[in-house]
């Protein structure tokens, strides 16, 4: 049987800000990313989000970034590996509390914007992100781009990790995820992005923007509910990988009973 989660960012609003489609979009996901106020949200929103993600049922995982709620953490700065360490145990802590509040066991730990590509091309600024989580709960999965430097930090620190793709963003020849300062970063298109999907999970493989083969294979899958025609984009996606029997659940669940 094929298992696959379907994870999603929330959490993003800011005081009077508002981002996202979080409520509408919730019940066609899996787990989420809740932002933990460096690239946005606040208290008052990681509180709500948690809340919301009770109701639903759906697993929660803290979404740390760099400190930069002006480029909303999707610019890269010049830190060192003990600054990340210390971002990252600060964010996943703060969540790590809301979620006890509510009585909701913390699934995972997926780094936001441009520590992303930072880790991916920095074996150190990887094992750091890795040893914040370990600090603060070893227990929590780490969400590594799949085949990145993040999956050898994860397995060279010593902690539970999982492999993820992004259903709506278009890839390069060398696996890392298109600039979305590049015309089509990202794929709005809902064939099309079920057609990926559905090839990450049968064929184990996925085009890249130059149509080159890449192997991967993912345990979650990111969907953005920022972008337009999120909700629409993520009810028909899960339609169709449960009516291809493939299992839509959080990977938590399906690594546990494996």
């Amino acid at each position: 049987m094929l298992y696959i989660d379907l994870n999603c960012d929330m959490g993003e609003n800011f005081g009077v800000y508002s981002l996202g489609n979080d409520e509408e979009i919730m019940p066609y996901v899996t787990s989420i990313n809740v932002a933990c106020g460096f690239h946005a949200s606040d208290p008052a929103n990681m509180r709500k989000t948690v809340k919301l993600a009770k109701k639903y049922g759906v697993a929660v995982g803290a979404h740390p970034s760099l400190p930069d709620l002006v480029g909303f953490g999707r610019r890269a700065m010049s830190v060192t590996p003990d600054e990340i360490k210390a971002d990252f145990i600060y964010q996943i802590g703060a969540l790590q509390a809301f979620c006890h509040a509510e009585g909701v066991v913390m699934q995972h730990v997926k780094d936001h914007g441009a520590i992303t590509d930072m880790a991916n091309n920095d074996l150190a600024i990887a094992i750091a992100m890795a040893e914040a989580i370990q600090a603060v709960d070893s227990n929590l999965y780490m969400v590594c781009l799949a085949n990145s430097l993040m999956v050898k930090a994860a397995k060279t620190v010593g902690i539970p990790y999982v492999e993820e793709a992004y259903a709506d963003r278009a890839y390069t020849d060398t696996g890392s995820l298109v600039s979305r300062k590049q015309a089509n970063a990202v794929i709005h298109d809902a064939a099309t992005v079920r057609k990926r999907v559905l090839g990450m999970m049968k064929e184990k493989q996925i085009l890249s923007i130059n149509g080159s083969v890449l192997p991967i294979n993912a345990q979650t899958i990111c969907l953005h509910g920022d972008t337009p025609g999120a909700i629409a984009l993520a009810k028909e996606l899960r339609s169709s990988l449960e009516s291809s029997g493939v299992t839509v659940q959080p990977f938590g669940k399906s690594l546990r009973s494996a």
